[in-house]
């Protein structure tokens, strides 16, 4: 039986949570999504960010943006983020954990106290949500895909950037990945990881505001270049989508080749 393979990553009547919307590789995912044929629910802490967001999609397909502002931090945030994303559409079949912060400090600066939120952001919260999402999925009696977005330092630690607790955060968000994929794969519940190299954004300001920096960075990358936002859609587009039906508990590293 021959199956259009550009099909397979079509979202059309499908509804996708996406955290961490509000600005950055979030925003852009929201677009991969919504223009994949999802309904997106965007979340964020920032709501005139997501509003305009919305209107953005909206502009180009009306009725598929709803606007849910929280903090993943805060206790009961992702509960009540699948909650109102089934309430408000009906359904949930795609979540992305995609909401994260980061410290750059030497570690024997960075209190436990930071270290705690980071990792509270950055790795509780994708648990939580997820867990949120798998629940409804059971009871539904239905599957569901949920892509973690964790970072190449989940892979390796980088000399220019010291970050003790990101890293810890984002290394444990690829085995909690691993975890639930085996744990859920009976319920048809995917679970998949995305590892963005560097790519300008908000959170990398720290890199692409310093010319020496970036050219530090670009140096080290096989590609010469930090990564342009769109070279992600086709790994989310993948994870997201029945494209990656007969894969979960894996990572898909998107960074240039830094660690080929």
């Amino acid at each position: 039986m021959f199956l259009d393979p550009l099909a397979l990553f079509r979202l059309d009547g499908q509804v996708a949570l996406l955290t961490g919307a509000s600005s950055g590789l979030g925003m852009r995912f929201a677009h991969v999504l919504h223009g994949l044929g999802a309904t997106v629910v965007l979340t964020a802490r920032r709501a005139d960010r997501l509003e305009a967001l919305a209107d953005e999609l909206d502009a180009v397909s009306p009725g598929r943006a709803i606007v849910l502002p929280g903090d993943v931090g805060e206790p009961g945030a992702n509960e009540a983020f699948v909650a109102a994303a089934v309430e408000r559409t009906g359904s949930l079949d795609v979540v992305v954990a995609n909401a994260g912060i980061a410290n750059t400090m030497p570690a024997i600066r960075e209190t436990p106290e930071d270290f705690v939120n980071v990792v509270n952001i950055d790795l509780v919260a994708p648990f939580v949500l997820a867990r949120a999402a798998a629940t409804y999925w059971r009871q539904q009696k239905r599957g569901g895909s949920v892509v973690m977005v964790s970072s190449t330092a989940g892979v390796t630690s980088e000399t220019l950037l010291p970050q003790a607790g990101y890293v810890a955060a984002k290394t444990g968000l690829l085995g909690l990945t691993r975890e639930l994929a085996v744990q859920w794969a009976r319920y048809n519940i995917r679970v998949n990881a995305l590892c963005p190299g560097m790519f300008p954004s908000e959170m990398t300001s720290e890199v692409t505001d310093n010319p020496d920096i970036q050219a530090a960075f670009e140096n080290s990358i096989p590609l010469k270049r930090l990564g342009a936002a769109y070279e992600l859609d086709g790994a989310m587009a993948f994870l997201a989508s029945g494209a990656s039906s007969y894969m979960t508990g894996q990572t898909i590293v998107v960074d240039g080749g830094l660690n080929s």
